[in-house]
């Protein structure tokens, strides 16, 4: 995600920071640098013109050859900036006050705006509503049967007809079914269209009047770059939009939607798609996202993501035994499962920030598939031989690894490497036991007078 973009704006300020004091000359060639950094990651020119400009007003303003460093001001200005063009702060949807709610999902077709509805759907499940998948996508053949898939496997309910009729009826009827069966969420899937359909706008807005929802979400494919902007320019004109959500967010290098679509149109950014699977679906932070375009990390969303997967009970559990060393093949195979459930390597490591004089670290040098060798190699395993790795001998490891597919060689590299993690927590133990005798070997001294 805003792989390019993010390199070359390092690339940029990593030279900036070792001019020390900048004139308004300096300024000038370090924002053509910018401006063209932009507009190679595909976002449309006014913004990028927009973006540079006013970082340029500030720049000067603040007289930066008086700054201590003034590389770090102008990288703090380009920071705030950038915020301002993604939208300041993250926004919330406005529940109805009396339910449903209704969230009408709008976009072109291929945008990924059926699975989007199911990712919607899980996430204000998460949030603990009830939500209903309601399929007015008439236009696609397959579109009725894919919401259906994926109510199925999020076992969230669907509302459909057979055969297809007036999806404009279709909504109405939901809308009804929604209320009769509780359900405090109704978010409808809408047909996508090839490009910009009159026909189909026009049953946009019939279907808009029909159940007055409190958003329109515009489905935005952040691989589209500035396309995506000439789409959303069109839908706030012909139906209009509350809302946007971005899909494809974790397939995209370049990231010119992302940054061009809220102030093209004027609408916020609700929700990101952060992956395939249905969970990677969240609240699209400005301000996060911005530091990760500039490679200074998310550190915020990974202590969210770790939050949801670690539980504090366990987590204390879990530390008490490192401290004891009794940490073993049973606890690591459960920590590296709620590590994958907070997402890919690659998206863990783009939320860490650069390190200074190494930069930021390079996910392709993590290969996902040993994670699925590890994980394979353990639960080959026996319960005793998890808890006591030491009993594994020659035929064992023979068994494990034609259990799991690997050879005795994985086998014996994962034993060794567990094997010297196991030393280090003995040391720390060790350390720590000293020190607890220490200090009760210490004589009482009498408290000081107040």
């Amino acid at each position: 995600m805003f792989d390019s973009l993010s390199d070359r704006l390092q690339g940029i300020f990593g030279r900036l920071r070792s001019r020390g004091r900048l004139s308004e000359k300096d300024v000038d060639a370090v924002l053509r640098e910018v401006r063209v950094a932009l507009l190679e990651a595909d976002v449309n020119f006014k913004v990028a013109k927009s973006l540079v400009a006013r970082v340029k007003d500030r720049a000067v303003g603040e007289d930066l050859s008086k700054s201590l460093d003034p590389a770090q001001q102008v990288i703090k200005i380009v920071h705030e900036e950038l915020i301002n063009t993604l939208g300041t702060s993250a926004v919330k949807l406005k529940m109805a006050s009396h339910p449903p709610t209704r969230l009408l999902l709008a976009g072109l077709q291929g945008s990924g705006k059926t699975t989007t509805a199911g990712k919607l759907a899980v996430f204000m499940r998460k949030a603990g509503h009830r939500p209903l998948l309601v399929a007015c996508d008439l236009q696609r053949p397959a579109a009725i049967e894919q919401l259906r898939t994926i109510g199925r496997q999020v076992d969230i309910p669907v509302y459909s007809i057979d055969p297809p009729g007036d999806p404009v009826q279709v909504a109405r009827d939901a809308l009804e079914h929604a209320r009769n069966m509780g359900n405090d969420v109704m978010i409808v899937d809408t047909a996508g269209r090839l490009a910009i359909d009159e026909a189909l706008m026009t049953e946009m807005a019939e279907i808009r009047q029909a159940i007055d929802p409190e958003a329109v979400l515009l489905v935005v494919d952040a691989m589209t770059g500035q396309d995506a902007v000439g789409v959303a320019e069109e839908f706030v004109t012909r139906v209009g939009v509350d809302g946007v959500i971005l899909s494809k967010l974790d397939g995209d290098a370049r990231g010119g939607a992302a940054i061009s679509v809220r102030e093209v149109t004027g609408a916020p950014i609700y929700f990101a798609g952060l992956g395939e699977k249905l969970g990677e679906f969240d609240v699209f932070h400005p301000d996060r996202m911005a530091g990760r375009i500039l490679g200074m990390g998310d550190v915020l969303t990974l202590i969210e993501k770790a939050e949801q997967e670690f539980d504090v009970e366990q987590a204390k559990a879990m530390e008490e035994k490192i401290r004891k060393a009794a940490f073993d093949l049973e606890d690591f195979l459960g920590q590296l499962q709620k590590v994958k459930k907070m997402g890919s390597m690659t998206q863990l490591l783009g939320m860490l920030p650069g390190i200074p004089g190494i930069g930021k670290i390079n996910a392709d040098d993590f290969d996902e598939a040993e994670f699925g060798k590890v994980e394979a190699i353990i639960r080959s395993m026996t319960a005793e031989e998890r808890r006591k790795p030491a009993i594994i001998k020659g035929s064992r490891r023979r068994r494990i690894a034609k259990g799991s597919g690997t050879t005795p060689a994985d086998v014996n590299m994962l034993l060794r490497q567990f094997g010297e993690v196991q030393k280090m927590m003995k040391q720390f133990a060790g350390v720590g036991r000293k020190g607890k005798r220490r200090r009760m070997m210490m004589p009482d001294f009498p408290a000081l007078p107040e």
